[in-house]
């Protein structure tokens, strides 16, 4: 992800949150706002099909090494402040320092952050970015289908004849 230019990420973190459900389809829903004078805001989208409330994205496509900072997550609760909006996503390739996360939970308007582990792991939930290579199906027994409704079948034994009896 790092190889490729900043609009890309901007674009797989759009396509994730689309993948989730929110927004409906990407020509309706979200669009990239990540430009020269974006104040800050990377994207929005809807938060349902009808649009109703609008999510605001920051997506920032670091290195590893370098987390998002509390005041990095200040600038764009500004923002979202500014654009008079109640929600917001925080999405990086890095982390979050201790203090970023510490701000997020006690601030309006909410902001949600997350991280690059966190982004893989709902990537690959939700299919973005990824194919399926091979599947393999597992069966159990399932123990419901041996149960009657009457209980369990008495045990058969046989007796000394041979002959089959139930207990």
């Amino acid at each position: 992800m790092l190889a490729n230019p900043p609009d890309f990420f901007e674009t797989v973190v759009l396509d994730v949150l689309l993948a989730m459900g929110y927004g409906g389809s990407r020509e309706d829903a979200a669009q990239r706002l990540g430009r020269t004078g974006d104040e800050g805001l990377d994207g929005e989208i809807h938060e349902d099909r009808l649009g109703l409330d609008r999510i605001y994205v920051q997506a920032k496509r670091w290195k590893p090494d370098r987390p998002v900072r509390r005041p990095d997550v200040q600038a764009f609760v500004g923002a979202l402040q500014g654009a008079q909006a109640s929600k917001g996503v925080f999405i990086t390739t890095s982390r979050f320092t201790d203090e970023a996360r510490d701000y997020v939970v006690r601030v309006q308007p909410r902001v949600v952050p997350v991280d690059g582990r966190r982004l893989a792991d709902l990537m690959i939930e939700y299919g973005v970015g990824v194919s399926q290579f091979k599947s393999y199906e597992l069966k159990r027994v399932d123990e419901d289908y041996f149960v009657n409704d009457e209980g369990p079948e008495p045990l058969a034994t046989h007796d000394a004849a041979g002959m089959r009896r139930h207990e």
